[in-house]
């Protein structure tokens, strides 16, 4: 990761903002408030173009009297894009603007060595399976089907509907087709 963007709080007076006029990154960057002074909220705040591409788990954020705090800015991978960062300090009292450049990483300069054994396919081993549901399905349909069926006939009897026995039986009928459906592969 790079460099932490370093935004100054209360470092002469009050709700002072000292912040860099931009700062250049490739990718997800960590913002870090320093404060010199009385414990302060740091209002975070990314402009539209950023938004699009880059998120802040929350934007108000306190920092305890001469602490700092770490706030990442997560940004999705190989994008390139500009846009400003607003910093606010002491509810509005004071308002800078960081011009952040998100620029694509570099292509590592790598190389791959290729032989003649790629060319040769390679054995695959089969994994035993560790579960019945793995090397059977039919099994947990049967077992839902059976308990969807109970609970349809269950509640047709309880209600004595004409309307829920309608729908019982096509549990029923669902269950049946179902079952039709696997024993038929």
């Amino acid at each position: 990761m790079a460099d932490p963007l370093v935004v100054h709080v209360n470092r002469e007076q009050l709700h002072e903002l000292a912040v860099p006029a931009s700062y250049e990154t490739t990718g997800t960057f960590d913002v870090r408030l320093v404060n010199h002074g009385e414990a302060s909220h740091v209002h975070l705040r990314l402009d539209d173009a950023l938004s699009d591409i880059a998120r802040l788990d929350a934007n108000n954020h306190y920092v305890d009297e001469n602490h700092e705090r770490f706030v990442t800015v997560s940004v999705r991978d190989g994008v390139a894009q500009r846009g400003k960062l607003k910093v606010v300090s002491g509810y509005g009292a004071t308002t800078r603007y960081v011009d952040i450049i998100l620029t694509e990483p570099d292509e590592p300069n790598g190389s791959v060595t290729v032989d003649e054994s790629l060319a040769h396919p390679q054995p695959t081993e089969t994994e035993p399976t560790d579960s019945v549901f793995e090397a059977d399905p039919t099994l947990p349909v049967i077992g839902l089907a059976g308990v969807a069926l109970v609970l349809a006939l269950a509640v047709a009897v309880l209600v004595k509907q004409f309307v829920v026995a309608l729908g019982a039986l096509a549990v029923l009928l669902g269950v049946l087709v179902a079952g039709y459906v696997l024993v038929a592969e």
